[in-house]
Formats: structure tokens, sequence, C-alpha cells
């Protein structure tokens, strides 16, 4: 007979739950729990001391070059990021406690009854203190997380302040009954045991006999890290006592004189303090209270300009195609040439670039440079090529350079130059991508360290596009609050584009319509305003004790500079002159003395200044410009003479033209094909930042008033004189120094109004008329004098 199997039944959990595990896996995964329990709390704890510096790594976490300062690294910023700043804040501690708790649970096998009990009262603590800390600390948004933040902002919409308030008392009241079995009789109880008991400790003391007690004295505890005996008994056998301590600001002397009295002790305490720590305390509190001050705050919406905005041109898509019958044919046609004139060669290189060819030949020894360099012409001539340049030698390489053009060159677009690692990735202040070298790599330099830069060509080589693609650079990189542009265009149509982003990029004289100037004549306006804003820089750096813009706008941003005293965030003002030559003949040295101004001492202030020309001639390139402007780029030009005139050698002559330049910065002279960005594309980037919201206005630069050309003077009515003309004028009197910055600064008025002030001081004979950069006389010796002229005005 078959036996009959007795079938198992399943076996079921009548209350609570349970892990199906085996004791090996509970030992595992109970040590895995408290493990990652002790890991998350020193992660949160970490994380309120260094989420700012880890906070732009969240983003770089696959990262392995990018090391955060969580004592847990990446994984730490990362797990502290979401359960503290995007969860729960402080309460995301308690998730420590019950993961810690429920590992043990499983590491030792416990019984599982109250685990699921406290999970429930955990959850429920966290939600009350999330929302707790963001009803109370709703300007420290790390204390109550997201959740706190966002769950207190919804309850006030509905029941207002009070009503959330009386919420939380509820909570509170819920947690303390079901939780903690508090009840009214027993909190009454407990302070009838303590008072009771207070009083029986109080019946118990010990009196002590004054006679009983030593006679002592002590010394007043003091602030400081200084630590002082407070107790000692009074013996004429004590030496004085005396500590000098330097490095924490405390001079402490104690000490008795054998003439004076046993309990005359004299003691001098002298505290050094520099007032910068009070300064410091109070930006490190705002930046720990509001961050670090954000000049994208105003648009803070603003998007930057897309890459899809720029055309690919060329068929290969930005590629270069290489020609390999070309390249052997111009190899063997250099290698016949110079054997043709008994010149050996040992090597030969070529390097392949969107527009040239560089081939680097190695002669064999004991051939002079010299004999290569004379052989260009012939070179060209059997090359049948438009125009070579032979570098001899090649700095830093032990080899002669041939560059020949190709015949059929590659466009370098705008859109590759952009998007290339090199330009995404450029930690500049005003970076600005060129195009790109013979070896075909993107040419990237910084305007703020060249720090202006000349270009010259003759007509239609490439200047205005070379100009277009600078513009385009900075667009593309820097936030509307981080540089602004003064644009002088005598041509009327190279620059009319950027009129679209006036309000966003563009800065221009006070009650002026255009921001784009096409006047000569408000052109010298427009470089004596910007002198004046470089003499007002200059002093707000003075003040904040820095050396140049960089570390004023790093000091302002951390808080320590304070806006009532006049200080602002300085974006970057960039100069962009079209066609120089014109403004030089229509007027000559009204222009040059300001550009050589600006040239000589706008750097460190962050005013930068770019001049093209097409007559790179010595009247238009003076000796005193060419001596202020290191970086210089030259487009094709017509003669050896030009080419010396803008990089100080030749070469710019044998250039063939559309974009082909050469680039120096007082060093070496690059070969560069300039990036093509064609006028629709300029459209439609200025259209899109048009197109977003903008300031109120463009950036307003300080009031120049010119001489008066007509001969009248300035004259005002006593009624329609400011409300602050007093003020200003005993401001003026006192200080003895006529400007209006002074003004300014002193009565936290804006420019225009201080400028409308300071014209009124003149009308009164107060200060003396309009001196350039210079201060105006004060034509008033003291407040007594001043009185008695503004009380005859009045008669």
């Amino acid at each position: 007979m078959a036996k009959k199997v007795k079938k198992s039944k399943p076996t079921t959990t009548k209350k609570g739950w349970s892990l199906k595990l085996s004791k090996k896996n509970k030992i595992i995964l109970g040590s895995l729990l408290m493990l990652f329990s002790i890991a998350l709390f020193f992660s949160f704890i970490s994380f309120y001391f260094t989420w700012q510096a880890d906070q732009s790594l969240l983003s770089e976490f696959s990262d392995r070059n990018e090391q955060a300062k969580n004592l847990l690294n990446k994984f730490g910023a990362s797990i502290s990021h979401f359960f503290v700043y995007k969860g729960f804040g402080l309460a995301s501690l308690i998730f420590t406690f019950l993961f810690f708790i429920t590992g043990l649970h499983l590491f030792l096998s416990l019984d599982k009854k109250g685990l699921l009990r406290k999970w429930i009262w955990g959850l429920v603590f966290i939600i009350w203190i999330s929302i707790t800390m963001g009803f109370f600390a709703e300007k420290r948004p790390l204390l109550g997380g997201i959740v706190g933040y966002e769950m207190n902002d919804f309850l006030q919409d509905y029941a207002g302040k009070i009503g959330v308030f009386l919420l939380l008392l509820f909570g509170l009241t819920i947690i303390l009954v079901r939780l903690f079995h508090f009840t009214p009789e027993a909190i009454i109880n407990y302070f009838k045991q303590k008072s009771s008991s207070l009083a029986e400790d109080f019946k118990r003391k010990p009196t002590v006999a004054p006679e009983d007690k030593e006679e002592e004295e002590t010394i007043p505890e003091k602030e400081g890290p200084v630590e002082v005996i407070d107790t000692y008994t009074h013996k004429k056998d004590i030496p004085p006592l005396q500590m000098d301590d330097a490095d924490d600001g405390f001079k402490v002397e104690v000490g008795n004189d054998g003439d004076e009295d046993e309990d005359d002790i004299s003691m001098e305490v002298e505290k050094i303090k520099e007032e910068v720590e009070d300064t410091e305390l109070m930006s490190q509190k705002l930046v720990e209270d509001f961050g670090e001050f954000d000049p994208t705050l105003e648009l803070g919406n603003y998007k930057f300009p897309t890459i899809e905005l720029l055309d690919q041109h060329g068929a290969s898509g930005g590629g270069i195609t290489i020609n390999q019958e070309e390249l052997e044919e111009n190899k063997n046609k250099i290698v016949e040439t110079l054997r043709n004139y008994k010149i050996g060669i040992a090597q030969i290189k070529a390097t392949i670039g969107p527009t040239v060819t560089l081939y680097e030949i190695v002669p064999e020894a004991g051939v002079r440079i010299s004999k290569i360099k004379n052989l260009e012409d012939d070179i060209a001539l059997s090359l049948a090529a438009l125009g070579i340049r032979i570098i001899a030698p090649i700095p830093g390489k032990g080899t002669i350079g041939i560059e020949v053009p190709n015949k059929n060159a590659t466009i370098v677009s705008m859109r590759s130059v952009i998007a290339s690692p090199k330009f995404q990735k450029a930690e500049m202040e005003l970076p600005i991508a060129f195009g790109k070298t013979i070896s075909n790599e993107t040419f990237v330099v910084d305007l703020a360290k060249m720090p202006h830069l000349l270009m010259a060509g003759a007509t239609g080589q490439g200047k205005s596009v070379g100009l277009n693609a600078v513009l385009t650079s900075l667009l593309y990189k820097k936030h509307p609050a981080e540089v602004k542009f003064v644009l002088v265009d005598p041509k009327k149509v190279e620059l009319t584009l950027f009129n679209k982003i006036e309000r966003h990029f563009l800065a221009k004289l006070p009650d002026v319509e255009d921001a784009i100037i096409t006047d000569n004549t408000k052109v010298i306006n427009t470089l004596n305003s910007l002198c004046i804003e470089m003499d007002d820089r200059y002093e707000l750096l003075k003040h904040a004790m820095v050396r140049n813009i960089k570390e004023y706008n790093t000091k302002f941003k951390a808080r320590k500079l304070n806006p009532n005293d006049g200080h602002k965030f300085l974006p970057y003002i960039v100069l962009v002159i079209d066609e120089f030559a014109d403004l030089i003949m229509t007027a000559g040295k009204e222009v040059e003395t300001p550009i050589a101004r600006l040239a000589q001492l706008a750097r460190a202030i962050g005013i930068h200044l770019i001049i093209a020309t097409q007559r790179p001639s010595v009247n238009v390139i003076t000796g005193i410009i060419k001596a202020n402007f290191p970086a210089r780029i030259a487009f094709r030009v017509t003669s050896k003479i030009d080419s010396r005139t803008i990089l100080d050698a030749q070469g710019a002559d044998q250039l063939i033209g559309r974009g082909d330049m050469l680039y120096t910065q007082g060093n070496d002279v690059t070969r560069i094909q300039c990036a093509f960005v064609d006028t629709p594309e300029v459209a439609k980037i200025t259209e899109y930042i048009g197109s977003q919201r903008a300031y109120p206005d463009a950036h307003i630069l300080p009031e120049y008033v010119g001489g008066d050309d007509s001969g009248t003077s300035i004259d005002y009515d006593i009624s329609e004189r400011d409300a602050m003309f007093r003020e200003a004028a005993e401001v003026i009197v006192v200080a003895q120094q006529g400007s209006a910055s002074l003004i300014q600064r002193k009565l936290k008025l804006g420019y225009n109004r201080a400028g409308r002030i300071i014209d009124q001081l003149e009308a009164a004979g107060i200060v003396g008329s309009f001196e350039g950069s210079k201060a105006r006389q004060v034509l008033v010796p003291d407040m007594f004098a001043l009185d008695q002229l503004l009380e005859n005005e009045k008669k």
C-alpha cells in the first residue's frame, strides 16, 4: 500500500509582522542597518557645517575627481541633502535612531513587539518637529527642511499663524498624553513633590558663623581665555602676580606694593580688540541667515542662450576633411624646392587646420635657418598658394614651420566653438572664444587678463565678425548682472542688432535715448563718463581696502561691505569701438586722452576696451595706445608696414582673409581661424535674450557735463532747488571737496540727483565750474560764510 503523505499547512502569523529570514541573514541585515544608521548620523551632523561647500557637487556624484567636505564625502552630502534639506530638517536625526533600533532587533533576534509602535511614533515626532521648526525658524530652512517649510506654509494659507500655533500645541498634547501618559493630576503632583523636597533641603542646610570663615576675596570673572584663580588668601609673603597674554588681547596685572595696605589690591584689565572683528562677525551672521549676496537674483529666471540658436556652418558639421593627395603633393613640392637650393630635410610632419596646414620640417645639420626663411616667395611659387608664412624656428620646438593654405578651407562655426568643452569649462572672468588654431584646438582667452584688445585689418577681412564673436562669447557665458557693454558704432549698421538687449546688457549715459552710440560727439561724453565711473570705483576699492574688482565683489558677496556706505556690486564694463580711425579723424585728442586714461588705469576696476580699426597707421594707433594694448588681433592687411604697426612683426600681410587672423599678447604670435557667426544668428540670440524679463532701464553711467560752448551760465531759480540742497551744501563746505560722488555717498542719493544738486551749488556760487575728472573748487571757506550766503539770498 502506498503511504499517505501528510501535507503540512502553511504557517500564518496571528498578530504583528515577521521577517522570514534565517538567523544568519538577520545578523547580516541587522548589522547593515546599525552601520547605516551610524553613517546617517555622522552625515547629518556634518551636513550642517558643510552644506554650502558641497552644494555645487550634488550633480557631480559620478565624477571621481570631485571631493565633498562631508565626513562621508559625496555619499554623505547627497543622502543628507535628500533627508535634511529636501526632507524633514533636524528631525531627520530620528531616522538614525529608528534604523539603529530595527537593526538591533534583527541582530539580537529580539521580540519585534513594540517595534512597529516605535516607527509610528517616530514618524509622528519627525513630522511634528519638522512643522514646528518650519514655524519658529522660517529664516533657517535647514532646521525644518522643505517638508516642514511647505507644510507650515500650506497650513498658514488656511489657518494663519495663530491657527498653526494652536495646531502644534494640539499635536504636542496628543504626544504627551498618548506616548508619555501625561495628565493634569500627574503634572500637579510632580510640582508639589519638587517644592516640598526643596523646602526640606533648605531646612536641613547648616549655618556657618562669620568668625569661622577665612577672610577671602574673589576676583570678578572676566570674559576671555585668560584664567585667574578665583579665590586666594592674603598673605604678606605672596609676590605680585603679573600675566601678559598678547595673543588674546588681555593684559592682567594683580599685585600689591609694600607701602599699601594688605587689602588694597590693584588690578588693571586692558582689553584690546580690533573693530574689524565686529564687522566680520556681523557679516558671518548675515551670510548664515540669508546666504551670500546674489547679484543675479533680480533676474533670477534669466535663461542663457541655447546652442540651437547658432547654425552649424559647413557640410561636414565643423570637422576637417583630410585630402591625402593634397598633403602628399605639398610635401613633395616643399622637399623638391629646398633640394633645388641644396637644403636637405631630415624629417617633415603635417598638422592640418581649418584653413591652413602647418608643415614642420627638421633640416639636416649645418643648414642655416635664415637660408630657409629667404625662400618664402620661392616656396609660395612652387606651391601656387595665395601666400605662405614661414616660422623659423617654431617657439618651443626644434623645427621650422611652413604654413600653407588649404585648397578647400573649412568654415569654423561659432556653434562648434561655443559647444567645445574648453569654452564650457573655462573658469575665467570674461571668457572669449575666438575660433580654432592650426591644430584644430578651440582658442579661448580671458579678456580680464588681456586686459584690452586692439583689432585691425583691411575692409572685408573679418573685423565685424570678430567683434560679433567676442560679444556672442560673453552673452553665452555671463549673466546680465555681471557684465555691461558700451557700444560705439560710427557706421550705424554693424552693432544695431544689440539694441534688443539694451535693458539686459547695455550701458548708456543718463537722458540718452539710444544705448548704441553712433554720433561721434556723444562718444567724447561717454568716454569721460567712463573716466568718472573709473574714479568712483577706485574710491570704493579704497574704502573697501581691496586691490581689484574681483576681490571687491567677493567681499561684497560675503556681506562684508555695507550698501549704506555707497557700496554695491560692480559689473564688468566692456567698451567696444568700431572704426576707431573715424573717431580719431573727427575728435583727435578729445578721444585719445580719455582712452589712454582708461587703458592705463581701468583694468583693476573691471573696465575693458576693445578697439577695431581698418586703418592701422601710426597716426591712428599711436604709441600711447599700443603701449596699453598688449593683446592685439591682426586680420589681413595690405602691407608689411601695417602688419608691423599692429603686431610689431610681419605676417599679417600674408594671411588669406575670410577670418584668418594672427593673435598676440605680447609674446608669441598664434594663427587662428576666427569663428563665423552670421547676422541672422546674432539676431536670434538678441531676440531670445530681449524677450525675457529685463531691468527697468539700461545700466546708467555717471553724468558728464561738458564745457558750455554757448557761453551761457547755469542759472537756477531758488524755488526749484532740491530739498536736500542745504544738506548737500554743508557736506561740500565741511569736506572742502566739490564732487557729486561725495554727495551721493553722504546723503545716499542717486547720481543723477547728486549731479543736479552740484549744478545748483554752482549756480549759487558755492562750488566752481566743472574741471574734467577733478573735483570742483569749493568757493565757500566755512559754515559761517555758507550761512551768510544763504541768508543774503533770501533778502
